[in-house]
């Protein structure tokens, strides 16, 4: 699977990002703000759509707010390939905006380690599951 970042894979019209926050759930999951909004597409390509957001207000310098994206991008980029083969499979495409809220740029380690977490969460909320692969039994 290819693991670019197309700009099909980003949100970037206005339209779209106000339905997003309008719409949308939101949920804390340190270091972010995660909004998602989930829709089921039959006109539209099955793709999840992704966007950063770094305030201002916690890092004055542009350069610090442009790293942070960056990393980001990055992290999500490399773990993304599970959400779109869901999407495709169950006809359902979801926008997702993080909101970077930490006061400090944490390593890329620990950035992975978290977008790694949230797209295991958006698979599990999401998306149904085969019951039949999942089977535990207690005792």
């Amino acid at each position: 699977m290819n693991e670019g970042l197309p700009k099909e894979q980003r949100l970037y019209k206005k339209k779209a990002i106000q339905l997003l926050f309008d719409k949308g759930k939101g949920f804390n999951f340190y270091p972010f703000r995660v909004v998602v909004y989930a829709h089921s597409s039959e006109e539209e390509p099955t793709i999840p759509r992704f966007l950063v957001s770094v305030s201002k207000k916690r890092f004055h310098h542009a350069v610090k707010r442009n790293r942070v994206k960056r990393l980001v991008r990055e992290a999500w980029r490399r773990n993304k390939s599970k959400l779109i083969v869901n999407c495709e499979k169950q006809k359902i495409t979801f926008d997702v905006a993080l909101v970077y809220t930490a006061t400090v740029i944490l390593p890329y380690e620990d950035i992975e380690k978290k977008i790694k977490q949230l797209s295991l969460r958006l698979n599990n909320n999401y998306f149904l599951h085969d019951d039949k692969n999942n089977n535990t039994t207690a005792g």
